[in-house]
């Protein structure tokens, strides 16, 4: 997804995809805009104001008394009490408004995320998702709030104003509004560069994230290569980058703010030119021009809040195309309209004719697999790389589904089942754990929320864990790090397996789960493994054949399926691919 082209979507899409939030607040949305227009109508009676004032002043002024004075002053104060308390609705409710709205988003964008196919996320950079559900909907919040705001604010000084200079001299404000639409067309067209410049940056930040993210989760590694200065360079370029592309941005930028101060001062010069040479022609009079000049003056500056607002508005139009670009991903496994909760299995699992490729490929990882597995057997899943032992145990949980044939568990189809209830009868411990950042209680307790301390101590106990966890400084309520970088290999490893020890599955699948660890370790969590799958239905793969002796059934893969089935010893006597690899292991060894 981040390789996408930078193509932007037309405004009015964004807006209508957009919309739907706004209907939760829509009677906040009008209470603000209702103190929007008390705002601008205190605006416009100023120059009413001056106008009255200036001409009872000229042609007639002893009419001008301290009363009458006082008066309009008391008016136009409380015109100013009304605009202060109008103006902080705006300035709280309103930017709360936005908080809630962008809120709402990023619960949306993260629950889909937590739906997307693994297939989505292997291809696809954390630091580039990061990205999106967190600055790019920073500024979510100012557009929501301040988008209709302002265009309804500059709407309204616009009609209104465009009335009252009518009243006052049609010719003239015809002359002004005229360069209006010629200013419109000269901006948009630095607009559109804008909005590309915009998503550019925010794909540039997404790289960045992910780049520093890869560099300071590996910094073991790059410690060890004493490869630093590979990666400042490599940060450096990412850095460069970015500059070059907020530069192009600020370019854009500029010459849309120059050409909108260009005909600012257009504007101003037509009004005093040609208002000049209107009141010369008794055309206009002197009160009636200064209220004129002070309405020219009121719209440049609403024209001029528009112009400084397009910046943020384009900033929130990119926050809102990115946030649909990962919403609009297909959810490649989810739940039939009838589906069912699975009930609590026993634990046979069948394949029938099931057969699997990737989505990126049309090339079969399985073909037409025809396997049963009956409750309780202990089955072994052995063959060189890429013979498909990792990807036949993930269609099981539906990480991916058969693009033919089928999969049973106790005789229902799993794709008939809610995946939240077929995975909640699943097991799993793999080769690389993944520790939450916490303590070690919350880490066990992952398997089982909400489990007792009894339970959890108990999940402990069985995995051969509760020792060395009560040996750590602060015993279940240790701090892991990051990914339980605190801890070693086989600590996780006993962690995790305790956690499936809470779940309590009656279906267990063994990724590799010793492979990665020394001998000692390996032979502690080959005992802990060895309690944890008594009386469930277990899939182990194997990297060390030694381990897997005792299985049940042995199946053996290779890129053309199943080649041989039995156990450790019809296998070993029947001299095939499996008796190979078993005199391979204990050589290596």
């Amino acid at each position: 997804m981040e390789n996408d082209k930078i193509n932007t979507k037309k405004t009015s899409y964004l807006i209508r995809r957009f919309m739907p939030y706004f209907r939760k607040y829509k009677w906040v949305l009008v209470l603000d805009l209702f103190c929007a227009t008390l705002t601008t109508i205190c605006d416009l009676v100023l120059p009413m104001i001056v106008r009255y004032l200036t001409d009872m002043g000229m042609n007639d002024i002893h009419s001008l008394t301290v009363r009458l004075i006082l008066s309009v002053g008391a008016l136009y104060l409380v015109l100013r009490i009304i605009d202060l308390v109008a103006n902080y609705y705006m300035a709280n409710i309103g930017h709360v408004m936005g908080a809630r709205i962008e809120t709402d988003m990023r619960r949306d964008l993260f629950e889909h995320l937590q739906d997307l196919s693994y297939s989505f996320y292997s291809s696809t950079k954390v630091g580039q998702l990061m990205a999106r559900i967190t600055s790019d909907l920073f500024d979510v919040t100012e557009f929501a709030h301040h988008c209709p705001e302002e265009y309804f604010i500059a709407a309204l000084k616009i009609i209104v104003s465009f009335s009252i200079l009518c009243s006052v001299n049609v010719w003239l404000t015809l002359i002004i509004f005229a360069i209006i639409p010629i200013m419109i067309f000269c901006a948009m067209k630095f607009n559109n560069k804008m909005r590309t410049a915009f998503k550019k940056q925010r794909n540039q930040l997404g790289e960045i994230n992910a780049q520093v993210e890869d560099s300071l989760l590996g910094v073991r590694v790059v410690k060890s290569f004493a490869n630093e200065e590979i990666e400042e360079e490599k940060f450096k370029a990412g850095n460069e980058g970015f500059l070059n592309v907020k530069k192009e941005a600020y370019r854009y930028m500029a010459g849309f703010q120059s050409t909108t101060r260009l005909f600012d001062g257009i504007m101003y010069i037509a009004v005093v030119v040609a208002g000049s040479l209107f009141m010369m022609k008794e055309l206009i009079t002197p009160p009636d021009l200064m209220a004129y000049l002070l309405y020219v003056v009121m719209l440049l500056a609403s024209v001029r809040r528009i112009v400084e607002f397009t910046e943020q508005f384009q900033r929130g139009m990119t926050g809102i195309e990115r946030f649909i670009e990962v919403m609009d991903e297909e959810v490649e496994i989810k739940d039939s309209e009838d589906a069912v909760e699975l009930p609590k299995v026993k634990g046979e699992i069948v394949f029938d004719h099931a057969s699997f490729h990737y989505a990126d490929s049309q090339e079969n990882v399985l073909t037409h697999i025809n396997l049963k597995i009956n409750a309780g057997d202990n089955v072994a899943l052995v063959g060189p790389s890429g013979a498909g032992k990792t990807t036949l145990c993930n269609l099981i949980p539906r990480f991916y589904d058969v693009t033919e044939g089928r999969i049973l568990i106790d005789g229902t189809d799993i794709r008939d089942v809610t995946t939240h209830s077929l995975r909640s009868q699943i097991g799993m411990v793999q080769q690389d754990v993944y520790l939450f950042s916490g303590t070690v209680y919350d880490n066990i307790e992952y398997g089982k929320p909400g489990a007792s301390r009894e339970e959890i101590l108990q999940a402990a106990r069985l995995a051969g864990a509760h020792e060395f966890i009560t040996q750590l400084t602060d015993g279940y309520d240790t701090f892991v790090g990051e990914r339980g970088v605190k801890l070693s290999g086989g600590q996780k490893q006993r962690i995790s397996i305790a956690r499936v020890f809470l779940k309590n599955p009656p279906i267990l699948i063994l990724d590799e789960a010793t492979s990665a660890l020394d001998n000692q370790s390996e032979q502690i969590i080959q005992q802990s493994l060895e309690q944890l799958a008594k009386g469930r239905t277990t899939l182990t793969i194997a990297h060390r054949l030694s381990t897997i002796r005792g299985a049940s059934t042995i199946l053996v893969l290779d890129e053309d399926g199943i080649q041989e089935q039995g156990n450790h010893r019809e296998l070993m006597e029947k001299g095939g691919l499996y008796s190979q690899l078993y005199n391979a292991s204990k050589t290596d060894l």
